[in-house]
């Protein structure tokens, strides 16, 4: 079993086989090696080293008391946290603030981003008593706000849809005071899969575009950038609150992250309203498999980000190095409490 102290051993027991192929395991043996010219090899002749991250990425150590307390409600009730899965910096932060990302639908998705750190393969059966023991398990927790989110299921006919909107409901009737977030796929386009979500009345619907349009073919191969812009305008047109997330650092440029920001504001044209909430954080590459990191992007443009998004018209832009989807929801979701409570009076 591995040391759940330990990143390294962690990562390799989420993913047994390299994601995405690893090049030093399928490439031939070299006729003449230049492996002693790489200037950067400094862990060893068949190791790259990763980029050295700087001062402000540095992440607290979890560990208290009400970060113990949270995660003996999750083991004891078997759940699945995206905090974990994803290696996320700000698990300590946030379990000790008794805030968690619940993941449903198991802990296999069925695409292999090259970005994403959760597990890759052919998921286990469905697991139909999920949304019980979540509803049950979110009421010992007492939070003021949640936040859900899945992996894909897309060998199902409705991408987990259907235990999407139980799980809903459910968490609705037995934490009446809390305002519910989720963290949705994008069902391959199914959009009566996607109205039985929005039929379920969670108080924010979030579907992260993860990129700028032109990095999609490497970031998201499986998902389309104006797909994913169609979920977000569906959600605003019915009144939902709307949100998204990208990381930057991947290779986009910053006009092309602020062209971003402009899509999100034209589902005004034909949506009530544009995306009430962004998220933008730093890129971090889990393991060698993964995209590598183009750039540290600098706090400064994190802040012109937040600065440029806000002016030209969103409600609410959480950017930062270390900013996750999930980070500070329950703050963002202050920010809007207006709109959450006529929400909860629907």
């Amino acid at each position: 079993m591995a040391d759940p102290h330990d990143p390294k051993a962690a990562t390799l027991a989420r993913h047994p086989r390299p994601l995405g192929g690893d090049p030093l395991r399928t490439a031939p043996t070299p006729v003449v090696s230049l492996t002693g010219m790489v200037l950067n090899n400094s862990q060893g002749p068949d190791q790259l080293s990763l980029k050295r991250k700087p001062d402000w990425l540095r992440a607290k150590v979890p560990g208290g008391e009400g970060y113990n307390a949270l995660k003996k409600i999750i083991d004891d009730h078997r759940l699945f946290t995206v905090c974990q899965e994803a290696n996320c910096p700000n698990m300590g932060e946030c379990w000790a603030r008794g805030v968690a990302t619940i993941m449903i639908l198991g802990d296999t998705c069925t695409r292999s981003c090259g970005f994403c750190n959760v597990k890759t393969g052919r998921p286990a059966t469905l697991d139909k008593d999920e949304p019980r023991r979540v509803a049950e398990s979110l009421a010992l927790m007492k939070l003021k706000h949640v936040v859900i989110t899945s992996v894909n299921r897309d060998e199902l006919a409705d991408g987990g849809a259907g235990i999407w909107a139980e799980t809903i409901i459910r968490t609705r009737e037995s934490c009446p005071t809390m305002s519910i977030e989720v963290l949705i796929p994008d069902f391959e386009g199914n959009w009566p899969a996607l109205q039985m979500v929005i039929d379920a009345k969670p108080h924010i619907i979030n579907h992260n575009l993860e990129t700028v349009r032109r990095m999609y073919p490497a970031v998201r191969p499986s998902a389309k950038f104006d797909r994913s812009l169609e979920l977000l305008r569906r959600v605003k047109e019915q009144g939902g609150v709307a949100k998204t997330g990208i990381m930057v650092g991947i290779g986009e440029k910053d006009e092309e992250v602020l062209d971003l920001v402009d899509d999100l504001l034209d589902l005004t044209r034909t949506a009530n309203g544009s995306c009430d909430i962004l998220t933008i954080g730093q890129y971090l590459q889990p393991t060698r498999n993964h995209l590598p990191i183009d750039r540290f992007v600098h706090p400064d443009t994190f802040a012109m980000y937040k600065e440029e998004g806000l002016r030209r018209g969103l409600r609410v832009v959480e950017s930062g190095p270390l900013v996750r989807s999930s980070y500070h929801a329950d703050h963002q979701a202050d920010e809007l409490s207006d709109i959450l409570q006529q929400r909860q009076q629907a």
